[in-house]
């Protein structure tokens, strides 16, 4: 299995200076590749191939207007190359019906959120002796390791984010059996039913708060923003105060996404199957939900729970999104429609059972994916039951017998 692992870069002003040169100039070879394949296909000629254009761009580098592109590594520009292929076939496949449908590849702009470079095994980087990382026509980047690489990377990607923040991406081979010591044998299974009041309603009657983290910022980032909306645009003072913005809005992405990583992790290290809804985020992030369902992120969530089930051996199971979860008992089973969201515990009228709303869900979420999830871990208890028409009768030989008597 391969993986990526992201760590924080420290350039110095020279090697931001040429960084940026090296952002831009594979921003421009994607545009004027992309440029290339538009205007063939306007005109109705067939698909320009990636022959053509490496091509292409090695004849641009030999005239006045692109000899500039020379002053980067060639790996990094025909990884760019690379980049536009890719999200031409991701688009293909989408109109395929093989992947969720995707615009078609647009122009990158210089004031794109996100920039990035790529270096191949060709491009001979190297992590030095003292821990910097050696970039061809760069420099050594200094960079803060918070673990340690599993295997020797084959990739690294630069990464500049709209926050100003410099990020090394490493792509390594990880070994599955490592992997399989480091989880504990367990037999232990749980259903997760995701919510907005409480993020994530195990079956075992956990309930995860949610920490809301977009919410709990509001009031500063109310004030960045209005600060930002203040500074006459092309300003120093406006690009300051927007690198503000995005740190802010950078602090409370990174919190969702710790939060995510330990909970997702602590699920897979204590139970051998998980499973959980397919929810329709994109339909409940049209509501007036949206702000509360963004700010869960429950998409990158389950995102982390199947990579790494997938990772450490455990079982993902992931139900359809029509499933009447909170329709039906999870003690008798019996389906009695669909009831306000304002219903948060409810009586079932066939077995009596008294069930919370979000632990139902979760305990039937277990159920519909095949998981055995013992009743008794539900939290529900027994309500009220009618008395039968005879509680207690005498047989004829003296004996007593009792008849419908519940246990509380």
């Amino acid at each position: 299995m391969r993986l990526r692992y992201s760590f924080r870069m420290y350039p110095n002003g020279p090697q931001r200076s040429a960084l940026a040169r090296a952002f831009g100039c594979a921003r421009v070879v994607f545009n004027d590749a992309l440029r290339v394949r538009e205007t063939a296909r306007a005109a109705g000629l067939p698909f320009v191939s990636s022959a053509v254009l490496g091509k292409r761009l090695t004849e641009a580098k030999k005239t006045p207007e692109r000899a500039w592109l020379a002053e980067v590594s060639a790996v990094v520009l025909q990884q760019s190359l690379r980049d536009l292929d890719t999200a031409y076939r991701n688009f293909f496949d989408g109109l395929r019906g093989k992947r969720p449908r995707m615009g078609a590849p647009r122009f990158k702009s210089r004031k794109d959120n996100r920039q990035a470079v790529r270096f191949t095994a060709n491009a001979r980087w190297k992590i030095t002796p003292g821990g910097d990382l050696s970039l061809p026509k760069i420099g050594d980047v200094r960079v803060r390791w918070s673990r340690v690489l599993p295997s020797v990377p084959s990739t690294v990607t630069v990464v500049k984010d709209a926050a100003g923040r410099y990020f090394a991406s490493f792509i390594v081979e990880i070994d599955p059996a490592a992997d399989l010591d480091r989880m504990p044998a367990t037999d232990a299974v749980v259903g997760i039913d995701l919510g907005l009041s409480h993020f994530a309603i195990l079956s075992d009657g956990t309930k995860i708060d949610s920490p809301r983290f977009l919410r709990r910022a509001e009031k500063r980032l109310r004030k960045a923003q209005q600060a930002l909306s203040r500074k006459a645009k092309g300003s120093k003072n406006r690009d300051k105060t927007r690198i503000k913005v995005a740190r802010a809005h950078g602090r409370v992405a990174d919190a969702r996404r710790e939060f995510h990583h330990q909970l997702s992790t602590k699920l897979i290290r204590d139970n051998q199957a998980v499973a959980v809804e397919d929810l329709a985020v994109k339909g409940l992030a049209r509501t007036r939900m949206a702000k509360s369902v963004h700010d869960a992120g429950w998409s990158a969530f389950v995102t982390m729970l199947e990579y790494k089930a997938a990772r450490y051996g455990r079982s993902f199971h992931r139900i359809g999104r029509f499933e009447p979860t909170s329709q039906v008992c999870s003690q008798c089973g019996v389906k009695d429609g669909p009831k306000p969201l304002n219903v948060r515990e409810w009586a079932c009228g066939a077995c009596g059972a008294v069930l919370d709303r979000d632990i139902n869900a979760a305990v039937n979420v277990a159920t519909a994916a095949g998981l055995a999830v013992s009743a008794c871990r539900a939290r529900v208890r027994r309500g009220p039951l009618p008395a039968q028409r005879e509680e207690a009768g005498t047989h004829r030989d003296g004996q007593l017998t009792v008849v419908g008597i519940s246990s509380r």
